[in-house]
């Protein structure tokens, strides 16, 4: 990670705890391709160079412990010494925790926890590629690789010993488990009163602060899309886990990422599950393990947490059923204290031109899907601005359906966004500091709908619009890309490939998905 591209942002405080606790500012960032995933990172001070530092080292903490626990870093700590067997070798207290952790949640869920699930994984990814499932052969052997002993932890001189030769992933809780440590740093820098860290979907809240998480609907997980709920968190750890952001398709039939080490097939019924608790491990590795266990396998392993403070959960099933602990719906509860914001709404409560009912509506079983891809440039991790909007055919602007930027004043960087007073207002209505708590999504990976509904939430006519996407970096590169396009009802999918600040971008429009 390029640490000389650490921009903090100011903006008004939108998730404070109360007046007299909460800081009166936070600095944002947003940064993609950070430990595989997307990072957004608020800090609450009034001094901008104690944001800076806390940034600085939040981003730093999380850099040292990935350089140790890493996967997919050849070259990490974890990775060396599992090229190593049976020879007692002395790591560093980190990864002798987390192995230790490992050997924690393996007993605690029978089982469903388990890093030697890779081989299980890796089963099914090559099956994938040939378009068909594993045979039950090819599962047996999996299976007999993760049920090997695969490594030997020695407490009193802190050695670990790799006993097996079975692919090991730290997964799971380990994310979880860096975030944590990546927000005890920020914190330790003198003059910060609070941290909102969102690592993915996965999100850290401490200090003088509650945050309201929009938790994301597994079958509307589009950016902008409407949440599943929002709960109001202060000093915990949100994590989410489910099937609908990673996976393998074979024969139009999705399969989770998500697999059972115990039996070797993808998580089934459950496709959402999210966990609070004080400690972030904790939370991950319950998220993770929902995924697997049955509903009331997982309620009897919640009941069993002594051990784990003011643990809260909601599961969601392939037909719609939830459950959920008995504090989730005080969670819910302060957020609606609060007022549930939903994207679009306007809390100001002014009135938009609304869509012509006199002419054809739009197709209510229609919808445009936007998708485009952040590349990672030269190394670097910082988000450029985006600006996502829709025109009628008067130029006229209809809705807004993203805006990233930082600080107010960088809003000139929008050359043609910020052009129209109509589309200065919007930002008041589309939330620039939205916190998503959703299963992780890929890096630079972004997906946006517009449901034909304006900016006070009217149906438009149907006919032809134009769907404008503009992306810049502060003081630097800057691009427009402009797709006119004709909403009748009839499906149509385009693409197209802009300059070096976005990938190819995508606008599908289709029918809804039941």
């Amino acid at each position: 990670m390029n640490k000389t591209l650490i921009v903090p942002a100011l903006l008004a405080c939108s998730g404070a705890a109360s007046p007299t606790a909460a800081p009166d500012v936070f600095f944002n960032s947003a940064y993609d391709h950070v430990l595989g995933t997307s990072l957004g990172l608020k800090v609450g001070t009034a001094s901008r160079v104690a944001a800076g530092r806390a940034h600085l080292a939040a981003l730093e903490e999380i850099d040292r412990l990935s350089r140790i626990l890493s996967s997919w870093d050849s070259k990490s700590e974890f990775s060396q010494w599992t090229r190593s067997h049976g020879e007692a070798i002395r790591v560093s207290p980190e990864l002798f925790d987390v192995l230790g952790l490992f050997d924690r949640w393996r007993v605690r869920t029978d089982g469903a926890i388990d890093p030697a699930a890779q081989a299980v994984i890796a089963a099914w990814t090559c099956a994938a590629e040939r378009q068909r499932v594993p045979t039950s052969g090819e599962l047996a052997t999996a299976l007999g690789l993760v049920r090997q002993p695969h490594w030997r932890l020695n407490m009193a001189d802190g050695t670990a010993t790799r006993l097996s030769k079975t692919p090991l992933v730290l997964a799971s809780f380990t994310k979880s488990y860096i975030m944590d440590r990546a927000v005890d740093a920020a914190m330790q820098i003198s003059g910060i009163d609070a941290v909102v860290l969102n690592l993915g979907g996965d999100i850290v809240v401490r200090g003088a602060v509650s945050e309201p998480i929009d938790i994301v609907d597994p079958k509307d997980n589009a950016d902008n899309g409407t949440p599943l709920t929002q709960i109001l968190v202060r000093d915990r750890a949100v994590a989410t886990s489910g099937d609908y952001r990673r996976g393998v398709d074979i024969d139009d039939v999705h399969f989770s990422h998500i697999v059972d080490p115990r039996t070797g097939m993808p998580a089934g019924d459950v496709i959402s599950s999210t966990v609070v608790a004080k400690n972030p491990a904790d939370a991950g590795a319950l998220a993770t393990a929902f995924s697997i266990l049955t509903p009331a396998e997982s309620q009897q392993l919640a009941a069993s947490m002594q051990g784990v403070d003011s643990l809260d959960y909601l599961i969601v099933e392939k037909n719609g059923r939830r459950t959920a602990s008995a504090g989730w719906n005080q969670l819910e509860a302060a957020a609606l204290s609060r007022g549930l914001k939903t994207p679009g709404s306007d809390p100001r409560g002014r009135v938009f031109r609304p869509g012509n009912p006199a002419q054809a509506p739009w197709d209510a079983t229609m919808e445009l899907a936007i998708d485009f891809e952040i590349p990672q440039l030269g190394g670097g991790a910082l988000r450029p601005f985006i600006a996502v909007w829709i025109e009628d055919e008067n130029k006229f602007p209809v809705r807004t359906l993203a805006l990233w930027y930082h600080e107010d004043r960088f809003l000139t960087e929008f050359k043609s966004w910020y052009r129209a007073d109509r589309l200065r207002l919007m930002s008041e209505t589309t939330s620039i500091v939205r916190t998503l708590g959703g299963a992780t999504k890929p890096p630079g990976k972004y997906s946006f709908k517009w449901d034909g509904k304006d900016q006070a939430g009217n149906f438009v006519k149907a006919g032809t619009y134009t769907v404008s996407v503009e992306s810049s970096r502060e003081h630097g590169t800057y691009q427009i890309d402009r797709q006119v396009m004709t909403f009748t009802g009839k499906p149509q999918r385009l693409e197209f490939k802009p300059g070096s600040e976005l990938g190819p971008v995508t606008f599908d429009y289709k029918k809804i998905a039941k």
